[in-house]
């Protein structure tokens, strides 16, 4: 089963910067499209940026568009999401999975790791 390791979450005031890091555990993943998908207090967990295997294709969630990036190096066998101009509405835990579609974010099939926790408050 893959798992992958998630890092790099943190506090960060509202306009701040983070990037998160995705790095597969155990595994090659360059053959494998990649999600980054996040789950709010309360709320249910949503796709917010993906990445095709050979990193030419990419998805975002609306709401993130303009302000986050992602992008794979699959020599380090990582996924990583820049985010900038964080809201206090991005307070989530973040998390990376395998999918079978970028588009959507669609079908998240690995095991869900522990996830970084992204907290943007003033």
């Amino acid at each position: 089963q893959f798992q992958f390791v998630e890092s790099g979450g943190g506090l960060v005031q509202p306009g701040g910067s983070l990037r998160l890091s995705c790095t597969a555990s155990g595994f090659t993943s360059d053959g494998l499209h990649i999600g980054w998908f996040r789950q709010g207090p309360g709320k249910e967990r949503e796709g917010v940026a993906c990445i095709s295997n050979n990193g030419r294709s990419t998805y975002y969630l609306d709401s993130v568009k303009g302000r986050f990036t992602i992008f794979r190096e699959n020599a380090a066998n990582t996924v990583y999401l820049q985010m900038a101009s964080l809201k206090p509405e991005d307070t989530a835990t973040y998390s990376c999975t395998a999918i079978t579609r970028v588009f959507g974010c669609a079908h998240p099939f690995s095991s869900w790791g522990q996830g970084t926790q992204v907290t943007v408050s003033s």
